[in-house]
């Protein structure tokens, strides 16, 4: 691991993090094109590290109030632990069925791209159908459950978190600025989830030997560009169509698959 590729890396994850494309599907590709395997999934938890400082500081003044206020924001805590236990179930049961082997070692990685696509095109035509007004104080359990759901697909490389959230968040008929919120606040929990889920495999196999100054420089990066990806998001989803995402994840989706198939310019 060089500082250059900790760049790229970080720059990857903390962008992919939040926009909706898929940050594990983009820094799979990238592992891949980089060559890079054994010490991947400890610098991948570090950069997810970097993007979970990026949306606590985005939603500082919320997250700050739902700790010292928690009576007065027991929604907010009400429906993200109602949304993190059903993705927490998912995530075990796939780890446990070793599902996501395959997809992690990228044979899926083109598919999950295109469902992402899906997603996206089918969140801009809910839009256009449901004119959501709902709050997260005004959700209920089933709300909660139903985008728990969604985020629990969202392990697959390629099928982007944000991306799904904010689907089923949309169908829900939350407006644009709650399902960002929500989308994001939920974020927090999965990202540390998934960290510690991580760590724990890192420890069974043995702690890689890294740089130490690669993994400072990408942290670093993964936060920063984490915190403007937020902030255009918020923006983005609360005024513009994401069907230039859909786009760009169905032609990457179409040339992992071809060259999976067809061209083999990347080792699979």
């Amino acid at each position: 691991m060089t500082v250059l590729k900790a760049i790229i890396l970080g720059l990857v994850q903390g962008l992919a993090e939040f926009l909706p494309v898929s940050s594990s599907g983009h820094l799979l590709l990238m592992q891949k094109l980089f060559g890079i395997s054994e010490d991947g999934g400890f610098f991948t938890v570090l950069l997810h590290l970097g993007t979970l400082a990026a949306v606590l500081v985005v939603y500082r003044k919320r997250v700050l109030k739902m700790l010292t206020k928690p009576l007065e924001q027991k929604f907010h805590w009400l429906w993200i632990i109602t949304a993190t236990l059903v993705t927490v179930v998912m995530a075990l049961a796939l780890k446990k069925l070793d599902i996501l082997d395959a997809a992690e070692s990228g044979g899926a990685l083109g598919f999950c791209f295109l469902i992402t696509s899906i997603l996206l095109i089918a969140c801009d035509m809910l839009r256009k159908r449901i004119n959501g007004r709902r709050t997260i104080p005004e959700m209920k359990w089933y709300h909660a459950a139903f985008i728990g759901f969604m985020q629990g697909i969202a392990p697959f490389p390629g099928i982007s978190r944000s991306g799904a959230t904010i689907t089923g968040a949309t169908a829900c008929g939350m407006s644009r600025e709650e399902s960002a919120e929500f989308s994001f606040l939920l974020s927090i929990p999965a990202i540390i989830g998934g960290a510690v889920l991580e760590v724990f495999d890192i420890i069974k196999e043995g702690a890689p030997d890294i740089e130490v100054l690669p993994c400072i420089v990408g942290v670093l990066v993964a936060a920063i560009s984490g915190y403007f990806a937020v902030k255009f998001m918020i923006r983005l989803i609360t005024k513009r169509s994401l069907t230039g995402f859909a786009v760009y994840t169905a032609l990457l989706g179409i040339f992992v698959l071809l060259d999976q198939f067809v061209l083999h310019l990347i080792d699979w």
